[in-house]
């Protein structure tokens, strides 16, 4: 049942939570690529310093409390981004949390600030994300034989298993359960890749992303550092494939099961980045003077659970639950954020949801996602409400989007933006 009607959701009104900013760092290969010397909290404090850069009217000070999406540094990140947030030049009055709902996790950040804003607890806020996967990442998932008074649970067994099932594998689950053939995962990576690269060629994500100043050393093909350190500024993504052809991929061997379909080239890349989405009250921004300034507003954000062994399904399930509450249908929207974490689960939600002709037209991931882009887990979320708000703003097309994401354990989430 609608909680409302569409008109209601697509008006204005003086109690919205507004965005003023949202910016990212670019998105850099694990181990490989130009952030991998790059700390996560230094990634942090950099998009934060960007965001302060981006709007100079807002003090510091205004800001109330900053939400960060951070999945697998240890101790949850919390004193890295405190670390950040100082260093980015916020006092020390400014609040911070951690939010770990896996790939989720920055998106998360931002239905969180949104909510306190809502409820009048605080009237601005950052929602951010950070990782570094070259210097925290683990490929495989944990053992297990080492958790065995829970395996020994008869009747939960298989459910906590699955819970660390790799995710390669819960990719392969999707594939086989719903009939996403390989050569139709090599050709979404394709194509995904050749999105990307038209809109970085095209300077399509220049307005989203915020160059990060750091330091860099070669390595050799064993992965030992040579020659001397030296200062860099990155500025661009540099996981984009340009060239990438069907042939290439189909040459790939699978990468997680002898008889699978994903591959390397058909999943989201093992990547470094950072980025931040600034909140605050409708009232707050006119107060402020930076009602101009404003970007969009965040109307509404679900989460919900799946199989864990199947996890990729969630935005097959989050979708309906978050058009069901605003009153909107598919048709509405202008434009979608879909996270490709495999190719195998994308294909999959694109035909649960009959959004297979929004993403032939374009109207879903036309900038390319996240196998093109990479996917720095915690980050990816506030990456994506970056390329949605400022994708949505450069066209014509509409301005009602939606993000939505697949989250490790089970589980689906949707937000819903209008652009302004």
């Amino acid at each position: 049942m609608s909680l409302r009607t569409a008109a209601e959701t697509l008006a204005r009104s003086a109690s919205d939570v507004v965005i003023v900013s949202a910016l990212r760092t670019p998105i850099c290969r694990a181990y490989k690529g130009g952030l991998r010397d790059a700390y996560p909290e230094e990634l942090l404090a950099s998009v934060l310093a960007a965001t302060r850069a981006a709007v100079p009217e807002l003090p510091p000070a205004a800001v109330e409390d900053v939400a960060v999406g951070v999945v697998l540094s240890e101790l949850g990140g919390s004193k890295a981004a405190r670390m950040a947030l100082n260093h980015a030049g916020y006092p020390n009055s400014t609040t911070l949390h951690t939010v770990n709902r896996a790939c989720a996790s920055s998106l998360q950040a931002v239905s969180a600030v949104a909510a306190q804003i809502r409820t009048g607890a605080i009237s601005v806020g950052i929602a951010a994300g950070m990782e570094s996967m070259t210097r925290n990442y683990g490929s495989r998932a944990v053992p297990q034989d080492v958790w065995p008074a829970l395996l020994d649970e008869a009747v939960a067994a298989k459910d906590v298993r699955d819970c660390v099932l790799p995710m390669g594998l819960t990719s392969e689950n999707v594939a086989r359960r719903y009939g996403v053939s390989r050569a139709d995962q090599d050709a979404f990576a394709v194509e995904s890749h050749r999105r990307a690269a038209a809109a970085q060629a095209s300077g399509a994500f220049d307005a989203e992303i915020a160059p990060v100043r750091t330091r860099f050393q070669e390595v050799d093909k064993e992965g030992r550092k040579v020659g001397a350190e030296r200062a860099v500024t990155v500025a661009r993504d540099d996981g984009v494939r340009a060239g990438a052809t069907l042939e290439a991929l189909a040459r790939l061997r699978p990468a997680f099961a002898p008889d699978g379909a994903s591959t390397a080239g058909n999943s989201s890349q093992v990547s470094d980045g950072a980025a931040a989405t600034l909140l605050m009250s409708r009232a707050a921004a006119a107060e402020l003077g930076l009602s101009r300034a404003v970007l969009g507003r965040y109307v509404a954000g679900v989460t919900v659970g799946c199989a864990p062994d199947e996890m990729g399904v969630g935005p097959a399930l989050a979708v309906p639950r978050l058009l069901a509450a605003t009153g909107l249908t598919p048709r509405d929207v202008h434009r979608w954020e879909l996270n490709e974490a495999f190719a195998s689960q994308a294909l999959h939600c694109l035909r649960a949801l009959d959004l297979e002709d929004a993403w032939r037209d374009g109207r879903v991931n036309p900038d390319g996602g996240a196998i093109a882009l990479g996917h720095p887990l915690g980050a990816t979320g506030a990456r994506m409400v970056a390329t949605l708000l400022h994708g949505l703003r450069r066209t014509a097309k509409g301005d009602v989007g939606v993000a939505t994401l697949c989250i490790g354990t089970g589980m689906g989430h949707a937000a819903l933006f209008v652009a302004e």
